[in-house]
């Protein structure tokens, strides 16, 4: 295979499988409106769990013991906002640092594990014929988008609206006799199972797993709901999440392109995503002091003639 096409099939594959990191935070950051900063070490959980039952001899069940263990970290994380009143972000860091221990207990007391010559679901589905030389692209494309659309049917459901709505006005759900509380921890379970589910498809489709291989993940994240949200917009949840599998396929195809070509090196690009991160976010306000500074000057000009 060509280098050019071996890396773009190798970005297509890579994007599939990390929108599902987006798709969580879509759900964590724009639907409840949390930061949620459990991502990280919910990655490596999901990671630790898949790879470590690969390695037992079941791949399979890899997958959803890892999305299992993910909505329990989840349920963690909402545990302490909803029940001990600890703020969202410092309840998603307590969890994120209990989580290191946790991840090493998954992973038999080791840094890292292998899978040198145990099957995964991508070798089980490789020996199925389907899709030929692209058969991980077909099986990583195939798990974001059901999930995807599942995720789409969940939120159109009256608990899902529910869960929307506590995003919206927390206190009109809670004066409608709907319990924020149990909305807040089904968000959150949800959604680190997702983050999990991507930690377990990113394991055993690289054959190993690090302890330390989810950091900076949720700025990853973000950026990939961000790119995609520019290019697409935020209208809508069936936008919002077409944006986030859009925007993590361009944002590997840049690493790709960065990582080919050298223009940047291969050791900064963490930074130049959080420096893209930064101005996206900050975007809504960078305009709107933009357009004060011109008013302002046009009302000098208006007052000095």
């Amino acid at each position: 295979m060509h280098p050019i096409l071996y890396v773009s099939q190798t970005a297509l594959e890579l994007g599939f499988l990390y929108a599902l990191v987006a798709m969580a935070l879509f759900l964590s950051y724009r639907i409840l409106d949390i930061a949620d900063l459990t991502t990280d070490g919910c990655f490596v959980l999901g990671a630790a769990v898949s790879v470590t039952c690969a390695a037992a001899g079941h791949p399979i069940l890899g997958i959803p013991a890892a999305m299992l263990a993910g909505s329990a970290a989840g349920f963690v994380t909402a545990f302490l906002q909803t029940r001990l009143g600890v703020p969202s972000i410092l309840a998603g860091i307590v969890t994120n640092t209990g989580l290191y221990t946790v991840n090493l207990m998954a992973m038999g007391w080791s840094s890292n594990v292998s899978l040198l010559k145990q099957a995964t679901v991508f070798t089980m589905f490789r020996d199925t014929g389907i899709g030929g030389s692209w058969c991980e692209t077909v099986l990583a494309a195939f798990v974001t988008i059901a999930a995807g659309l599942l995720l789409l049917y969940f939120l159109g459901t009256r608990l899902g609206l529910s869960i929307r709505a506590t995003g919206d006005n927390r206190d009109m759900v809670r004066a409608s006799s709907i319990n924020p509380t149990f909305t807040i921890t089904i968000g959150l379970c949800i959604a680190n199972a997702l983050t999990a589910l991507s930690g377990a498809m990113v394991g055993q489709y690289q054959k190993t797993m690090d302890i330390n291989g989810g950091t900076g993940i949720v700025v990853i994240g973000l950026a990939c709901l961000i790119i995609g949200e520019t290019v697409l917009g935020r209208r809508s949840v069936r936008k919002g999440i077409a944006a986030v599998m859009v925007g993590s396929v361009i944002y590997r195809l840049i690493y790709a392109i960065v990582y080919y070509t050298k223009i940047v090196p291969v050791e900064g690009l963490k930074l130049l995503t959080a420096v893209i991160v930064a101005l996206a976010i900050a975007a809504p306000s960078i305009k709107e002091w933009a357009a004060f500074q011109r008013r302002k000057a046009v009302a000098g000009r208006k007052g000095g003639r």
